[in-house]
């Protein structure tokens, strides 16, 4: 089955990469696990909703660059849904603009990033965060993408 990538984009921010691109990156980050999972949903939101978001589920009152929501089938039930993804774009704009990274490239990171933690990859530890960067960098890079953390 292919992987179904839902895409709502709710932000007013005007540099906010197409759906079909979005759309590619998610399935790049999932290669090799689409017969698992069925869809995905992206959210593109301004700094105000990311910002309640991360407020009610993280206890931090600030905007920040994405989110990820895993969904958790009930028992006994198999949907597919492997969660969602929330990108905040002015963050994402702001971010790759202050580091010196194409646009392009920071939104295709963010995307990545959220999705790896949708499949249960985190960063708290230094281990964790060379596994996880590994593999985010790996999928880039058959993007086309440069090293985000170089």
């Amino acid at each position: 089955m292919r992987l179904k990538v839902v895409v709502a984009n709710v932000s007013s921010e005007s540099a906010v990469p197409q759906d079909t691109a979005i759309t590619q990156w998610a399935r790049a980050a999932m290669e090799g696990h689409e017969n698992e999972v069925t869809e995905i949903d992206v959210r593109i939101v301004d700094e105000h909703e990311i910002a309640e978001l991360n407020r009610r589920f993280r206890n931090k009152p600030e905007a920040t660059n994405v989110l990820s929501f895993p969904f958790e089938d009930p028992p006994g039930v198999h949907t597919g849904l492997l969660g969602d993804v929330v990108i905040c774009a002015p963050v994402v704009c702001r971010e790759a603009q202050r580091q010196g990274k194409q646009v392009t490239a920071h939104w295709a990171h963010m995307l990545v990033h959220g999705i790896m933690h949708l499949r249960g990859y985190d960063h708290e530890t230094p281990r964790e965060a060379q596994t996880m960067e590994g593999m985010e960098t790996s999928i880039l890079t058959r993007l086309g993408f440069p090293n985000p953390y170089a």
